[in-house]
C-alpha cells in the first residue's frame, strides 16, 4: 500500500510538472504567430493518436487530416515536445538544407535516450564531421566494392541455412532482420561470435520495438524494456571495445579493420580520443541504420514481388540474365559489375521507398527563433519534415498512387532537389544509402535466382512500428528453384 501511494504521488508530481511546462509553453508563446493546430493534452499531446496511426500505416492519413484542417504548416505536441510539421519541397529544403546555426539534428529526448545523445544524427560541427569521415571510410563506393563477394557469401549461406528442406515456410521479416544484422556485424563491426551476435540481436529487437512505443518509463512498458536493452548493449560492447583498444595499441589490429576500431582510433580537435559513450552511441545508431531500414525494404520487396507477377517477372529476367552473363573467373560469386547491372531491381526498390518510405520523417530542433511559411517557430521547438508529403505529390510524381518503377529510369524527367528523400537530404543525409543498395540487391539476386516462393497470407497489410513491415511477419512457402 505504501509503495502504491508513493508511486501515485510520483506520477501525480510528474504530471503536474508537465502540466506547468505545458501552460508555460502556451503562455510564453501566446504572442507569437504560431502555426495553427493543437498541442493536445498536457504531457501526452497527440502522441497516442500519432503512434496508433503509425502502427496501422495510416500516418499519412493522420497528417492529411491536419493539413486539411490547419494547412501545410501546423503545430502539435509529440513525446512531450511541441512540434511544427511542414510539408512540401520548400519545407524539406528549409529544414534539411538550413545551416547548423539554425537547426540541430537533435530529436526529442525520449528518442535520444534510446539511441544515445552522441550518435552521428545528434552531432554537429567538428564532431559530426569527424564521425562522418570515419564512417565514410567504410561506406564509400571504393570500399564497398571490396565487400560484395563477402556479402554474397553471407546472404547465400543465410538462405541455405534457413531453407534446409525441399519445401520450407519462413517468416520473411524475422529472416531479413537476422540477415541484415549479421551482415552489419560481420562486415562493419568485425563481430563474428554467434552467441554474441544472438545476444545483441535480441536486445536490438527490444530497442526497435521501444522506438515505436509510447515513451513512459513504467515497469514493464516497451519503452522501459528498450532502455534496459540499451544498457545491456552498452555493457556487452564495452569489453569488446577495450580489447580492441589494447590490440590497436599493440599493433595487432588496424583502424581500417572495422568501424569500432576506426572510432576508437579517432582523436578530437584537442588530440584526445573520443569518449567510449560516443563509440557506443554510433555503434548503436549504425546498427539501426544498416539493419532495420534495410530489413524493412527487403521485406517490402518480397511482399511486392509476391503480389505483382509483372514486376516479379521483370526482376527475375534481369537477375537471371546477370547470372548467365557473369564474367568468367569470378568463381560464381557476385561482383561489383553485376550490382551495377541491376537497374530495374533497384528502380523497384526506389519506387517502394517512394510509396512506403522506411523513415516516416525527419526531426530537427530550432536553435534560434525562426520562421517558415509566414509562421513563427520558437527556439527549442522541434520541426518535422514528412517524407511522404513530396513522394505523393502529383505535381512531382504523376499518378502518385500507381506503382511505376520507370519513374527512376535515367531517361525519365529529373526530380527536383528535396523532392525524393527516403535517405534524407542536405548535410545530414544518410551516409549508408550505398551500403543499403548493395545489400538489398545482393539479397534479392540470391533469392530470386535460387528459390521460388508464395505468400502464405496474400491479403497481408503493412503496419509501422518505427519501420513499415508486413503485419503478420510475411510468412512464405519457399523451395529451391528447379533449373533446366
Amino acid at each position: 500500500m505504501e509503495m502504491s501511494l508513493v508511486a501515485l504521488a510520483a506520477i501525480t508530481l510528474v504530471y503536474v510538472l508537465f502540466l506547468l511546462k505545458f501552460l508555460k509553453i502556451k503562455k510564453n508563446h501566446g504572442y507569437r504567430n504560431l502555426p495553427n493546430g493543437s498541442l493536445g493534452l498536457p504531457l501526452i499531446g497527440e502522441t497516442l493518436s500519432f503512434l496508433h496511426a503509425q502502427k496501422k500505416e495510416q500516418g499519412a492519413e493522420w497528417i492529411d487530416k491536419r493539413v486539411a484542417k490547419y494547412g501545410p504548416v501546423f503545430k502539435t505536441s509529440l513525446l512531450g515536445t511541441p512540434v511544427v510539421f511542414i510539408m512540401g519541397i520548400a519545407g524539406n529544403k528549409f529544414l534539411l538544407g538550413s545551416g547548423e546555426d539554425v537547426f540541430a539534428t537533435t530529436r526529442p529526448k525520449r528518442i535520444t535516450d534510446l539511441q544515445g545523445e552522441s550518435n552521428i544524427f545528434e552531432l554537429s560541427g567538428s564532431r559530426y564531421r569527424l564521425i562522418k569521415r570515419a564512417m565514410l571510410s567504410f561506406l564509400k563506393p571504393e570500399s564497398l566494392q571490396n565487400y560484395v563477394k563477402r556479402m554474397d557469401d553471407l546472404v547465400s549461406a543465410s538462405l541455405l541455412g534457413e531453407i534446409k528442406e525441399k519445401d520450407s515456410t519462413i517468416k520473411t521479416v524475422s529472416f531479413m532482420k537476422k540477415l541484415t544484422f549479421n551482415v552489419a556485424c560481420d562486415i562493419l563491426f568485425g563481430i563474428h561470435d554467434e552467441a554474441m551476435k544472438e545476444a545483441f540481436l535480441d536486445d536490438f529487437h527490444i530497442l526497435f520495438n521501444a522506438l515505436g512505443s509510447f515513451p513512459v518509463k513504467f515497469p514493464g512498458s516497451a519503452y522501459s524494456k528498450g532502455l534496459q536493452a540499451r544498457a545491456r548493449i552498452c555493457d556487452r560492447l564495452l569489453p569488446i571495445m577495450r580489447k580492441r583498444r589494447e590490440a590497436l595499441a599493440a599493433g595487432a589490429m588496424c583502424p581500417t579493420d572495422d568501424v569500432v576500431s576506426c572510432l576508437l582510433a579517432l582523436k578530437d580537435e584537442n588530440e584526445e580520443p573520443i569518449s567510449e559513450d560516443m563509440v557506443v552511441d554510433n555503434f548503436t545508431i549504425l546498427i539501426i541504420a544498416s539493419h532495420d531500414t534495410t530489413a524493412a525494404l527487403l521485406s517490402l520487396m518480397v511482399w511486392k514481388l509476391s503480389n505483382d507477377k509483372q514486376i516479379y517477372s521483370e526482376v527475375l529476367k534481369e537477375q537471371m540474365d546477370i547470372l548467365r552473363d557473369r564474367e568468367a573467373g569470378t568463381e560464381g560469386k557476385l561482383t561489383w559489375v553485376d550490382i551495377q547491372k541491376m537497374k530495374f531491381t533497384w528502380q523497384v526498390a526506389q519506387e517502394l521507398m517512394r510509396m512506403i518510405p522506411p523513415v516516416f520523417g525527419t526531426f530537427r530542433k530550432a536553435l534560434i527563433d525562426t520562421s517558415f511559411g509566414g509562421y513563427d517557430i520558437p527556439k527549442g521547438w522541434q520541426v518535422f519534415s514528412v517524407t511522404h508529403a513530396t513522394h505523393m505529390e502529383k505535381d512531382i510524381f504523376s499518378s502518385p498512387t500507381e506503382f511505376d518503377p520507370s519513374r527512376f529510369n535515367k531517361s525519365a524527367k529529373p526530380l527536383p532537389p528535396y523532392a525524393y528523400i527516403p535517405f534524407g537530404a542536405g548535410l545530414h543525409s544518410c551516409i549508408g544509402n550505398e551500403f543499403a543498395r548493395i545489400e538489398a540487391l545482393t539479397t534479392i539476386h540470391n533469392l530470386v535466382t535460387k528459390f521460388e516462393w508464395s505468400q502464405v497470407h496474400p491479403d497481408e497489410t503493412i503496419t509501422r512500428k518505427a519501420m513499415p513491415y508486413p503485419s503478420m511477419g510475411l510468412p512464405i512457402k519457399i523451395r529451391p528453384r528447379v533449373t533446366t
